[in-house]
C-alpha cells in the first residue's frame, strides 16, 4: 500500500481528496501547513507528496525546496495560480508536476499513478552500449548507483533530472524528440504547451555548466526536442 502526505490548507479540500483516495486503496497522511514537515516526511516515509503552494507560513515552493535534500519521491504540487510562472518556478524549485485547482479526481488520480510507476521502474531506457555506466570525457553517469560525477564534482540531481540525462546521454549524437520524454519520461503526452521538459532540461545544463543562452552540451533543436553533445565534456 502506497503512502501518500497531503499538505493542504483547506480543510474540505484536503478531507475530500483524502477520502477519494484512501477509496483508490492508498494510505494516506495530512498536514494543515508546512510546520516540521521535515520530520512528518521522515516520521510518515510517504511514497508521495501532494504539496499546495498557497499555505499559511511558509509556502510550498519554499517548504520544496527544503524538503528536497531529504525526501526524493514525487512532489505533486497542487496550485490555485495558472501562470507559467508559478508553474516553471514549482519545477525548478524540484517538482515533479503540478495540478491546477479545483482538482478532477480522477484527473489527480492519473498524475499520482503516472508519478508513481515512472519512480518504481525508472523508464526502460535503451543506451548505445549495454554498459551500466556512460563516461563522455570528465563526465561519468553510473545508472545503478544512479550517481553523476563531472571532473572531481559530485552533480546532485533529483530522480526525475538523472532519467532525463541518462535518456539523453544513452542517445548522444541522436535528436531525442520532447514527445518521447514526456511519454517515457513525465508519463503524459505531450500537448505543445506544456514546459516541464524544457525547465528539467534548463536545470540539468544549470547544474553541468552548460551556458543557459548559447548551450553546447545539451542542445535544443527548436520544434524538435534536444541534442546531447558526446565531445562537450573535456
Amino acid at each position: 500500500m502506497k503512502t501518500i502526505l497531503i499538505v493542504e490548507d483547506d480543510i474540505r479540500l484536503q478531507t475530500l481528496i483524502a477520502t477519494f483516495l484512501r477509496e483508490q486503496g492508498f494510505e494516506v497522511a495530512c498536514q494543515n501547513d508546512g510546520a516540521n514537515l521535515g520530520h512528518v516526511v521522515a516520521s510518515t516515509q510517504p511514497d508521495i507528496i501532494l504539496l499546495d503552494v498557497m499555505l499559511p507560513g511558509e509556502d510550498g515552493f519554499s517548504l520544496c525546496k527544503k524538503i528536497r535534500n531529504e525526501f526524493h519521491g514525487p512532489l505533486l504540487f497542487m496550485t490555485a495560480k495558472s501562470s507559467d510562472f508559478d508553474q516553471v518556478l514549482g519545477l525548478e524549485l524540484g517538482a515533479d508536476d503540478y495540478i491546477i485547482k479545483p482538482v478532477e479526481p480522477r484527473v489527480l488520480l492519473a498524475r499520482i499513478n503516472a508519478l508513481l510507476r515512472r519512480a518504481a521502474t525508472h523508464p526502460d531506457i535503451h543506451p548505445l552500449s549495454e554498459s551500466h555506466s556512460l563516461t563522455f570525457g570528465t563526465l561519468h553517469i553510473d545508472k545503478n548507483s544512479r550517481l553523476v560525477t563531472l571532473g572531481d564534482e559530485n552533480i546532485s540531481l533529483t530522480s526525475h533530472e538523472f532519467d532525463m540525462l541518462w535518456k539523453l546521454a544513452s542517445n548522444a549524437s541522436q535528436l531525442v524528440e520532447r514527445e518521447v520524454l514526456y511519454r517515457e519520461l513525465i508519463g503524459r503526452e505531450y500537448d505543445g504547451l506544456d514546459r516541464s521538459a524544457d525547465v528539467r532540461i534548463s536545470r540539468l545544463r544549470k547544474k553541468l555548466h552548460d551556458n543557459s543562452q548559447h548551450p553546447f552540451r545539451i542542445k535544443t533543436i527548436w520544434g524538435k526536442g534536444f541534442f546531447f553533445v558526446p565531445d562537450a565534456w573535456d
